[in-house]
């Protein structure tokens, strides 16, 4: 089913305002004026209905479809979801957890490795997206473990600058996906082209 965002309706604003002015050049009885008034009202209303109105906010807004972000060079979702959609020009990336894309498997190794590859992974989303770290406009950090933070932290400077930095949580919990360490998930704005 398509949107009525995309119809192309056959009436308008320029159409529509020429049938107006047809109309006033007219002369009517005063019994037929209020007629075609009426009409002109309900048609009207009829195209600011159907869309008219949003096409022209999506002339200035022209991604406020929801749009699907996929990529090899991420993990695959494993679920009911995606790796990330974009809205209004918004970028919201499911969260990542160390998994190598070109393998499947989990990297088995230090905190920092562990912590790198879950950037990297959020970076290779980004990218798909035409985005990039600067992007990112807030980062949701958790960890399992709140005293490994530190060690957590050092490699996330290394892809964000705290000049350009996002705003950003870090919460401790329980458990992660997999019992990993750490998961990060973004929301970023997609750069206009």
């Amino acid at each position: 089913m398509r949107s009525s965002a995309n119809h192309q309706f056959p009436i308008t604003n320029h159409r529509f305002s020429k049938t107006v002015q047809h109309l006033k050049s007219t002369k009517l009885h005063s019994s037929e004026s209020w007629k075609w008034g009426f009409i002109c009202f309900w048609a009207f209303a009829f195209c600011a209905a159907c869309g008219q109105g949003k096409q022209l906010s999506n002339a200035k807004h022209p991604q406020t479809v929801k749009q699907i972000i996929s990529t090899p060079n991420a993990p695959g979702a494993i679920g009911p979801y995606n790796q990330a959609t974009i809205y209004n020009g918004i970028l919201y990336a499911s969260g990542q957890i160390a998994i190598d894309p070109a393998t499947g498997e989990l990297v088995q190794g230090s905190l920092e490795e562990e912590t790198h590859r879950v950037l990297k992974n959020v970076g290779a989303i980004l990218e798909a997206a035409g985005c990039t770290y600067k992007d990112v406009l807030k980062a949701s950090v958790f960890i399992k473990d709140m005293h490994q933070f530190a060690r957590i932290n050092a490699v996330y400077a290394e892809y964000f600058d705290p000049a350009w930095a996002p705003a950003r949580e870090t919460v401790e919990v329980a458990n992660l996906p997999k019992f990993v360490n750490i998961e990060i998930s973004v929301i970023a704005a997609v750069p206009q082209k």
